[in-house]
């Protein structure tokens, strides 16, 4: 077949559609994105700064209370032995023996256990006594004190070991429920520690009070300062707590040295109590990575801009987007088979090309389908007839090798019979002419070929028949069954009585055939030998003929399956799609849907 070439017409003067839409596209869509993107980012730049600050200082604020709250924790503790009044009495008794032992068991010692089991946080505690009557219970060493070992409990001193200790000296005069005092004492600094301090006085008389006794409380600095965490407000910023000294109680957080800046946001909040200040310190950096959400809001502004402005240029653009659909359609349609549409279109410009391309390039690919489909099925019907064609004769000569026997031994009677049904057998394969004929017509061609080997063989061959009746008006490629008797009656019988079971069933969409024999079975070698032949290598040729026929007119997702195993048999799969077998019936068949057993006795 000829194509024909198109030539090209002559170039002419026009603005090419792909400018068009693109001009367009900046015009109306692009243009006011950009705009309305940049004003919106310059206006709302500065609120989110102001939006972070304050973000940053309401977190403050949650650090701050948190912190108050551990503090107050911790004071509400000592404020339960502060203000005992019962407490107070046993300690100005200064009665020993019996008296002394009991005011520490009954009252003092269970007091304070009350106390440190009325927080949650881990606290050392250490009471000072004036009152020597009283015994000192404590653990481990006065001097090297360990307050981590200690958490959770309390050691009892007297008060005399604290008269040369400098912060006990320089402790502020009383001042009744007020005074007490957060600092670092002993080992606390180096422990990572931080203690209350605070006396226990006499109130008895309120303008004189009288000090019995010095308490003092310590916690872990983590644990008070838990909640200081500098992600709280931002990577690379720096929290803060500081005394009224300008000393640095517990830092989270600060700059990276790579950096390279030191302007930085300082907000400050100061603790109630006892004095301290809560300093976060943000560099601008943060305040600018902040400012992402400006743009994510603008971004968000953008597409709905995009959108509305969309919609506005597909009315503009609906002049071009015409000429597209229409070669959309086109396309569409050939891509679906249907080769027969064209189109339409007079103008200067590149639609008038590809609408002529179009039309002839749908003109010749017709002609092309036609003519390589027609001679695919040329090919395929000769195939099959070549197929067929083998493997007829390679049955008639092994039953005209059987009948010559026969002669051979006077066996006229025998002779007879299997005459009658080798005639049956082709007049049955002849089927018209045709290579699709009904399941009925193949079971009785299988039949009659039975009856031939039962002819030869008698009573050391039985067969079986399992078919369901919703089969026999089926279509089935013709000669599919026959082959693989005669393999099991070939190659897997051995001398002793063999057992062919032939069954048919639908299964889904499909008709399966299975032909099953007790023979000697195969190895897995030979399986793979029997669909994939070496070069120049015997047998198998009957099973390859019918899984090549088979697929040749039902597709390549059907055909035969082997499964085999030394000394217990062989199982043959046929399967093929389930169609009706045009119109005939299977009033013809002699075969019936199930017959058990057919032994030599049976007429044909």
């Amino acid at each position: 077949m000829k194509i024909h070439r198109v030539t090209p017409p002559r170039a002419l003067r026009y603005l090419p559609f792909g400018y068009k839409l693109m001009l367009t596209y900046l015009v109306f869509i692009l243009i006011p994105v950009l705009a309305i993107g940049y004003f919106s980012h310059s206006l709302y730049q500065e609120s989110i700064r102001n939006q972070t600050r304050s973000n940053i200082q309401g977190t403050l604020l949650q650090i701050r209370d948190n912190v108050e709250y551990k503090l107050a924790d911790v004071e509400r503790v000592s404020s339960m032995l502060y203000h005992d009044y019962m407490l107070i009495t046993q300690l100005r008794s200064y009665e020993e023996g019996w008296s002394s032992y009991e005011r520490t068991t009954m009252v003092l010692q269970p007091k304070l256990h009350i106390a440190m089991n009325a927080t949650g946080l881990k606290l050392a505690m250490y009471v000072f006594l004036e009152n020597d009557t009283l015994p000192e219970i404590y653990h481990g060493s006065f001097v090297n004190e360990n307050p981590d070992a200690l958490e959770g409990n309390y050691n009892i001193y007297h008060l005399s070991r604290l008269q040369d200790k400098a912060w006990y000296i320089d402790f502020p005069e009383e001042r009744y429920g007020e005074t007490l005092v957060w600092r670092k004492v002993e080992k606390d600094r180096e422990q990572g520690r931080i203690s209350l301090l605070r006396r226990l006085v006499d109130s008895n008389k309120p303008l004189d009070l009288r000090e019995i006794g010095f308490l003092r409380l310590s916690v872990r600095i983590g644990e008070l300062f838990g909640a200081l965490d500098y992600r709280k407000i931002g990577e690379g910023s720096q929290l803060l707590i500081q005394d009224g000294t300008g000393e640095t109680l517990y830092e989270s957080g600060g700059f990276a040295a790579s950096s390279g800046t030191t302007e930085y946001l300082t907000i400050q909040e100061e603790l109630d109590g006892p004095g301290w200040v809560l300093t976060a310190r943000v560099p601008l950096t943060i305040m600018e990575r902040d400012s992402a959400k400006v743009r994510w809001f603008v971004i968000l502004i953008c597409l709905l801009c995009l959108i509305v402005f969309t919609f506005a240029g597909m009315f503009i653009s609906r002049y071009f987007s015409i000429r597209v659909t229409k070669i959309v359609s086109v396309l569409n349609a050939f891509r679906e088979g249907d080769l027969h549409k064209r189109m339409r279109y007079r103008g200067k410009d590149e639609f008038s090309q590809i609408a002529s391309a179009l039309n002839e390039m749908g003109h010749n690919i017709k002609q092309l389908i036609e003519q390589v489909y027609l001679t695919r099925l040329e090919k395929k019907e000769a195939e099959l007839e070549t197929l067929q064609a083998q493997i007829n004769p390679h049955f008639l000569y092994n039953t005209l090798s059987s009948i010559s026997r026969l002669a051979k031994f006077g066996e006229t009677d025998k002779l007879q019979r299997m005459v009658l049904d080798l005639a049956k057998f082709y007049r049955l394969s002849l089927s018209d002419g045709r290579t699709i004929i009904p399941i009925h017509s193949e079971l009785a061609q299988a039949e009659a070929y039975i009856n031939i080997q039962r002819t030869k063989f008698g009573e050391a061959v039985s067969f079986d028949f399992e078919v369901d009746p919703a089969i026999l008006s089926l279509a089935t490629v013709k000669l599919v069954l026959q082959p693989f008797i005669e393999n099991a009656l070939e190659h897997a019988w051995f001398g002793d009585p063999i057992h062919v079971r032939i069954q048919g069933y639908t299964e889904g969409r499909e008709v399966c055939f299975k032909i099953i024999d007790d023979g000697i079975g195969m190895t897995q070698e030979r399986q793979r030998q029997v669909f994939n032949p070496a070069p120049g290598a015997d047998g198998g040729f009957g099973i390859r003929n019918v899984h090549s026929r088979i697929q040749l007119h039902f597709g390549s997702e059907y055909g035969v399956k082997l499964y085999s195993r030394p000394g217990i048999g062989t199982t043959v799969l046929i399967r093929f799609p389930a169609v009706p077998a045009g119109g005939e019936t299977p009033g013809s068949s002699r075969t019936s849907a199930k017959t058990s057993s057919i032994s030599p006795s049976d007429k044909s």
